[in-house]
């Protein structure tokens, strides 16, 4: 009877918590290295064929192709809630054979509060690729620069619309609002539409709105194709490795202090051991650094930038805090 009361207690409270219990699995060997036991799971917090799909795939097909690991590694879609349905899946299994790739809508969708988890509620083990945004107005707009947009925009931030497929308080919304609160831009007052059916390009090309925020290769493609004028593109220096791409000018060398990096990058579970993180660091180094990986980040117009993880939670760390001052700025959420 006691046995069977104990047994009771103990299901009670693991329903009562049910979270983040540890899975120690895998072991470490003589050389004091984590050793996985079975296959990895990376997850995709969306369905097939998006970025996160995509990159989870590339990085589990070039890791196995190349050898890079004693495990093979998989990839299991887990969409819903914008990230939030794998997230929660990940932390509470709590399992280091459970990692997932994300981007910064890890930050949106915290501080947005549509998730109880962010990035300091996992382990950061590696940023691998890097993205950017990109601002483009139609090919006969009178603005030719970023700053002759902003200009117009100092004056009368409403005067200009801006479009971006994702929700507001989201990637291509504040990408454009950190750049043009940097530029001294009244962001409060900028009137921002999401368009999240795709049209939103077509509303620049048509003229019913003025600019358009988005992913550089977005941009880029109906640029070289005369029906756009990129203005700036979000990233530190200009991209390198396409003749075009060489051409489109940073936010930063028009004279705004601003950048905002897409980055991807791998996380692990709440908990994960210094071995087990070791594990992952060298295999992502690893992976990074290959021949294999270089031509697929040409393919995707992915640009490297590898961040071990204590370099990925700093950067982290920064960019969430920026993202929530002009979310607080914005009145998203409340200071």
């Amino acid at each position: 009877m006691r046995m069977k009361l104990w047994a009771l207690s103990c299901l009670a409270f693991l329903l009562l918590v049910g979270c983040s219990l540890p899975v120690q699995s895998g072991s470490v060997n003589e050389y004091g290295e984590w050793v996985p036991d079975r296959s990895i799971e990376i997850i995709a917090p969306a369905g097939a064929g998006g970025g996160w799909d995509t990159t989870a795939r590339m990085l589990a097909r070039t890791i196995d192709e190349e050898g890079f690991a004693n495990r093979s590694f998989g990839v299991v879609n887990k969409p819903g809630g914008g990230g939030a349905v794998a997230w929660s899946y990940i932390h509470k299994r709590n399992d280091p054979h459970n990692i997932f790739v994300s981007s910064p809508p890890l930050h949106f969708v915290y501080l947005n509060g549509q998730s109880p988890y962010g990035y300091e509620d996992f382990t950061p083990i590696a940023n691998l690729i890097a993205d950017y945004g990109g601002f483009a107005v139609r090919h006969d707009a009178k603005w030719d620069t970023l700053d002759e947009l902003f200009e117009d925009m100092r004056e009368d931030p409403g005067s200009v619309t801006v479009v971006g497929a994702s929700s507001p308080g989201s990637m291509d919304h504040m990408q454009f609002m950190m750049v043009a609160d940097k530029a001294g831009v009244d962001i409060t007052k900028i009137r921002y539409i999401s368009d999240q059916d795709g049209g939103g390009m077509t509303s620049v090309l048509n003229g019913s709105v003025d600019v358009i925020s988005s992913g550089v290769m977005d941009v880029a493609d109906q640029a070289r194709a005369g029906k756009l004028k990129v203005l700036a593109i979000t990233a530190p220096e200009r991209l390198q490795g396409d003749e075009y791409l060489e051409t489109l000018p940073t936010a930063k060398e028009q004279g705004i202090d601003s950048e905002f990096i897409v980055w991807r990058g791998m996380f692990g579970p709440p908990e994960m051991t210094e071995e087990q993180l070791a594990y992952y660091e060298d295999v992502f180094r690893q992976t990074s650094e290959s021949e294999a990986f270089a031509n697929i980040r040409d393919m995707y117009g992915w640009d490297e930038q590898f961040m071990d993880s204590e370099e990925f939670t700093e950067f982290l760390k920064q960019q969430s805090e920026d993202l929530e001052a002009i979310l607080i700025e914005l009145g998203f959420i409340e200071e």
